[in-house]
């Protein structure tokens, strides 16, 4: 499976909170974005 760059708007103070707290924890950003995407689809049944 491939990987893909995307770009978003998200709310500037909770990305960079977010952000600060995926570094303190040694934590992949986009890996958890493709978690958080993946429990919405099996979820919604797609997957």
């Amino acid at each position: 499976m491939g990987r893909k760059t995307v770009a978003l708007s998200v709310n500037a103070e909770i990305y960079d909170e977010y952000k600060k707290y995926c570094e303190e924890n040694a934590i992949i950003l986009s890996r958890k974005f493709d978690e958080f995407m993946k429990k919405e689809l099996k979820k919604a049944g797609r997957i």
